[in-house]
């Protein structure tokens, strides 16, 4: 059984393939694990021996909704027919478990994530994973395989509020009402093999850092780790937030850490200067951001992040080791990397990391070269109707993901015009 160690680094997805039998072997129990839209798994637990005599062949079923479903996880309000067929009859997908994957929860149960797809076969084209395999493997064909690191910003809360009164940016004193909870964390993450864990600028605020690995395997280990620490923080009456904004002027973020490796292995030439694939690469992201706004941020919350927050990208530009720039080019020599700072911690990892790959790829299939660095390209939509236009969505991730996430952002923004919150009875109160 699977309980710890990641391969780490670059990684095709060739050579991803492990012995499925191999990675049950003792399993008593297995959660099957499928990304949704909502940067959320839905999940199945089944036996392990039911898993071996049966679903490592067949699959297993999962309900064509989940890909078409809001966050309350009532089906999506559409009449677009690619996204119809998951709503009529609501009949069944199959899974299919990366056993790449698996790795030992907290609670003793082996976590296994799934690709999903048709009960003919084909791939779901709006499944988050497939969405970034399909990318993974087009960058393969151009002979580049990258490497992905996620640091994700999470804010701890109990009833009285933050469990910090203030930022502890790096602070050793300060996080005495953290500890407890942060000692549990230490040892449920270990299987994912975290690089750094810190106490962050905000209230309540921590940020735990993976290793770099294979594209796949960061974003899924990115979702396990949300789902542990959750799961960590309410066994400690400690609820666990990654809203992108927990209050006006804070900001949780999704930053993306990626290298390129090509045929040498080497994604730098020397020092901090970028590889012309990797300037080309930037340069066709710096491009594309504005128009994949609705990517990075999918939610009413998320556009309080981009206009509020101190550190927001909102601004497109590039600097060297500038944190206050969209992207910051960090390390030096084989750890030099491209740091992506637009999406907020409610993003769907499998999809940033997608969008990322395909508007690389596109610039340097188009000869590209990044602008001066510090020279502003553009601005992120900063109202999420303004981020709706999902046409060059289409255009790098294909037509029915842009349906899928036009639809989306609709319903979100339908939910926030029919919600009355505080805000708004404190503005009518003004009013009086």
């Amino acid at each position: 059984m699977v309980s710890s160690g990641r391969p780490l680094g670059p990684r095709s997805l060739a050579a991803r393939a492990v012995d499925p039998r191999s990675a049950v072997e003792g399993a008593s129990r297995l959660l099957l694990l499928v990304p949704d839209p909502h940067a959320r798994f839905v999940a199945v637990e089944l036996s392990g021996r039911f898993v071996a005599d049966e679903v490592i062949e067949g699959g297993y079923g999962l309900c064509t909704y989940v890909f078409a479903w809001d966050p309350e996880r009532a089906a999506l309000s559409t009449e677009d027919p690619a996204l119809t067929r998951y709503l009529d009859g609501y009949g069944d997908l199959r899974m299919r478990p990366d056993f790449a994957t698996a790795v030992t929860l907290p609670d003793g149960v082996l976590a296994v994530v799934c690709d999903v797809e048709w009960p003919d076969g084909r791939p779901v084209a709006v499944a988050p994973r497939q969405v970034l395999t399909e990318q993974l493997r087009a960058l393969e064909d151009r002979g580049f395989v990258p490497s992905v690191g996620i640091e994700h910003e999470v804010t701890f809360l109990d009833e009285h509020g933050p469990l910090t009164a203030h930022g502890v940016d790096y602070a050793v004193g300060g996080i005495e009402r953290l500890r407890p909870l942060l000692g549990s964390l230490r040892r449920a993450l270990e299987p994912l093999e975290v690089e750094s864990a810190r106490a962050e600028c905000h209230p309540g605020q921590y940020e735990i850092v993976l290793r770099h690995r294979d594209a796949l395997a960061a974003c899924d280990d990115a979702m396990l780790q949300q789902l542990v620490v959750r799961t960590v923080a309410t066994e400690h009456g400690v609820r666990a937030s990654y809203l992108a904004a927990p209050e006006t002027g804070q900001g949780n973020s999704c930053h993306v850490h990626l290298s390129l490796s090509g045929p040498d292995g080497d994604p730098a030439a020397r020092g901090t200067e970028l590889s012309p694939a990797l300037g080309a690469f930037l340069a066709g992201v710096l491009r594309d951001a504005r128009a994949l706004t609705g990517v990075w941020a999918p939610t009413w919350n998320s556009y309080v992040r981009l206009r509020t927050a101190p550190f927001s990208p909102r601004v497109v530009r590039w600097g060297v080791d500038d944190r206050t720039a969209a992207v910051r080019v960090a390390g030096r020599d084989r750890s030099l990397r491209l740091e992506f700072r637009f999406a907020g911690a409610d993003a769907q990892p499998h999809l940033v990391v997608a969008a990322l790959l395909a508007a690389g790829r596109a610039g340097i299939e188009d000869g590209l070269t990044p602008p001066p660095p510090g020279q502003a390209v553009g601005c992120l939509h900063d109202k999420p109707w303004e981020a709706r236009d999902f046409e060059r969505l289409g255009e790098l991730l294909g037509d029915e993901v842009a349906a899928q996430q036009e639809a989306l952002l609709r319903a979100e923004i339908d939910a926030g015009c029919d919600a009355v919150t505080d805000w708004q009875r404190r503005r009518g109160a003004l009013r009086a």
